[in-house]
């Protein structure tokens, strides 16, 4: 049978025994052959996991993204609430007072704290912060480290404390309660010593201990002379300590936080698109050390620490109130355009409504406020996308069905959808064509922030079309554009740091001002 098998071109030997001596050479030699294969894969696979080694440890020794507290995610929720300035600057019609005023020049003459707060409820902020005590040193309530307060004046015959009579008025109208307390104080004679940082201690301590739980404290970076003409060396670490001591889930605001950022202006503005929540404090003091106006307005893009925007203005032109201001109050539409440019670029909005002599919001601060509230509440009433379809266009073939979710239109913020398809997008199917013009997107900053810009589109028979184009998102982005008809609305992660995730999206047809 091995003679059928052979041909000339054979090296096959004939003979049984010759074919045994061949069969043993090759079988020497496939032997040969898978050792040095299993050689070169166990080569590969060394070569393959050192570089995800390689890869990993990249990783591993890359820094996770800032990411806000619990209590900072709570702040941004927060995103709209009122400033109260009010204290003797009031009745001197003085920005800033000199700490000289004698106490009697306080007194209102029908303070109502419950009439302070239905404004700001039908305004629909969600919280208020008062002038505890202003450069001027006056103390709103009786403190015992200071003898510039209420006590001393003939308001209420030295009884009255209007931080008690604000406190429990936002606790019966169901809002947020925060404190500005003044570093610099221009009638205390210990101002301008060592011993002045103990006493405002003591002072924020009996402050922050009275008067129930806040959400925010605000300082700012003024540092001016006092009554010695000398200026304090701030101990703003011991300060934040105690603070955070004190009232553990209050956020606290200046130049660089801890909590939150001042916006570099006071017109209350987001002045581009870019709002980073991120941002680099190494370095830099409160006052005349902190960042450049333009890093605090839009934040660092890589920065180490969480220290989201805070955009304040006054509904008037000075933040105390003055008569000769009463026909000088922002409109609801320039209150709205504020809105936009504040909260629907990612950052919270502080509106300064300084109460008038009486001790009461006046009546133009109050109608524009009721205008502005029943706008917001008008434009953001009927949400198009609730309870419809969202879908990622990224399928394995075409018989495979379209992957619906849900997450971005459950109406939890805490929930959220990461945006793994190649187009990096979501399409919202509306069920069928409407009309709309506003969108509000958030993203999911408990994961950090990561969208470096991003498009609005909609379907125009051949394709996608884009209406509106954008940066940063964070907590939140509200676009506004010409008004079109579509049932399907794309939006596309045009960059990102890192993977994008979506919290959620809104759609609106939002009508004008009027």
């Amino acid at each position: 049978m091995f003679e059928k098998r052979a041909s000339k071109t054979d090296t096959w030997h004939s003979t049984p025994a010759a074919y045994l001596a061949q069969s043993i050479q090759i079988f020497s030699c496939m032997k040969t052959f898978h050792i040095v294969k299993k050689w070169y894969e166990a080569k590969a696979c060394l070569l393959g996991f050192m570089v995800l080694l390689s890869n990993t440890s990249g990783l591993l020794s890359q820094a996770p993204p800032p990411v806000p507290t619990p209590q900072q995610l709570a702040w941004h929720d927060t995103e709209f609430y009122l400033f109260f300035h009010f204290g003797p600057n009031t009745f001197t019609n003085v920005e800033w007072g000199h700490g000289t005023e004698p106490e009697d020049v306080f007194n209102p003459s029908a303070l109502d704290c419950d009439q302070w707060c239905r404004v700001a409820k039908q305004a629909g902020a969600r919280g208020v912060i008062i002038t505890a005590k202003h450069h001027d040193g006056f103390c709103l309530w009786p403190s015992k480290f200071s003898t510039h307060t209420v006590r001393e004046s003939k308001w209420r015959n030295g009884k009255g404390d209007v931080i008690r009579e604000l406190s429990d008025a936002c606790r019966r109208n169901g809002l947020l309660f925060g404190v500005y307390l003044s570093p610099w104080d221009r009638n205390h004679p210990q101002y301008g010593t060592p011993a002045y940082n103990d006493v405002y201690v003591q002072t924020m301590t009996e402050l922050l201990t009275s008067y129930g739980d806040l959400f925010e404290i605000w300082w700012d970076g003024a540092n001016g002379e006092g009554p010695n003409g000398k200026k304090q060396v701030y101990d703003f670490h011991r300060f934040e300590r105690v603070a955070a001591q004190l009232q553990p889930n209050a956020v606290i605001f200046s130049d660089i936080g801890p909590g939150c950022r001042w916006v570099g202006n006071e017109r209350g503005l987001i002045l581009s698109e870019t709002n980073w929540c991120m941002l680099d404090t190494a370095g830099f003091q409160r006052g005349l050390g902190a960042p450049s106006n333009d890093t605090l307005n839009r934040g660092n893009e890589n920065g180490a620490l969480w220290l989201p925007a805070e955009c304040d203005v006054s509904i008037r032109p000075g933040w105390f109130y003055h008569a000769e201001e009463d026909n000088k109050v922002k409109s609801p539409e320039t209150l709205w355009n504020i809105y936009l440019q504040s909260v629907g670029r990612g950052a919270n909005l502080i509106l300064n409504v300084p109460p008038d002599r009486r001790g009461r919001i006046h009546e133009q601060d109050s109608l524009a406020l009721m205008a502005f509230g029943e706008k917001c509440r008008k434009a953001f009433a009927h949400n198009l996308a609730k309870g419809k379809k969202v879908w990622t266009p990224h399928r394995v073939c075409a018989f495979t069905p379209k992957k619906y979710r849900s997450f971005v239109l459950d109406g939890d913020r805490s929930t959220f959808e990461k945006i793994t398809s190649p187009n990096k997008s979501v399409v919202i199917d509306l069920g069928k064509k409407k009309k709309f013009n506003t969108l509000l997107v958030r993203e999911a900053i408990s994961q950090g922030q990561a969208v470096q810009s991003f498009s609005i589109e909609v379907p125009d028979g051949k394709g996608w079309r884009e209406i509106a184009r954008s940066s940063t998102i964070g907590a939140r982005k509200i676009l506004q554009f010409p008004e079109v008809k579509a049932r399907q609305i794309r939006i596309r992660i045009l960059a990102s740091k890192r993977e994008a995730a979506l919290s959620e999206v809104e759609v609106y047809q939002v009508e004008e001002v009027r």
